[in-house]
């Protein structure tokens, strides 16, 4: 009886594991970093540099950005009926302490993932949720960009608890939608990540890694 019950258990996880889907979204590869998009935020002194690098867990993207602001970005279709949940693995190693990060002057991050839905003819109708690694505020924290209401940021990390170790976070992206925009969305048409010190002249470190849409 015993060994029937460890197989009904036994075959019931490995159904849970078979089923559960991912998408991945990048690389981090010197061949995908030479094609992705490169947009230089309006106004910066200079790009964001970033680069690629490895440890035991495979792919990173490393962002240094010194009084400069520019993303990265891929147009790639994520079904959310299907997988709704973002999973971001990321590092904060220098951040931007005492910056106001919801007003115009400290609207700065060290850490950002974009997840975008198109929703009109030009990009400025975009709507946007702005996953970022906060210096300043606390996890859950979310308000619309001092610069446009279109955009939602939404603190999943923060350096107040988490400062220089790789974390891990997860988000509900098509709930997202609907609780911060009024949104049912059910794909997104691209995601970006930036880091950027524009508005506060200073200096970030982060990075990236192992960043995927789920089942769960």
């Amino acid at each position: 009886m015993k060994k029937i019950l460890s197989l009904i258990i036994s075959s019931v996880f490995l159904f849970s594991v078979s089923t559960a889907k991912e998408k991945f979204v990048f690389d981090f590869t010197e061949n995908e970093l030479s094609e992705l998009k490169v947009r230089k935020v309006r106004g910066a002194d200079a790009k964001t540099i970033y680069s690629t690098g490895k440890n035991e867990n495979g792919n990173y993207l490393k962002a240094v950005a010194d009084n400069a602001a520019s993303g990265l970005g891929k147009e790639i279709i994520i079904d959310l009926d299907d997988t709704p949940f973002i999973n971001i693995t990321w590092k904060v190693e220098k951040d931007l302490k005492g910056i106001k990060e919801n007003t115009k002057k400290g609207h700065d991050f060290a850490a950002r993932v974009f997840v975008i839905k198109k929703t009109g003819a030009t990009p400025l109708s975009n709507r946007a949720i702005n996953y970022v690694y906060s210096s300043n505020l606390s996890i859950g924290d979310y308000k619309p960009s001092p610069y446009t209401k279109k955009s939602i940021d939404y603190v999943l990390s923060s350096t107040k608890s988490n400062f220089d170790e790789w974390v891990t976070v997860k988000a509900n992206v098509k709930e997202d939608f609907k609780r911060l925009h009024d949104l049912d969305v059910k794909d997104l048409d691209g995601v970006a990540i930036m880091a950027d010190t524009d508005n506060s002249k200073m200096k970030a470190i982060s990075y990236y890694q192992n960043i995927f849409f789920s089942s769960d």
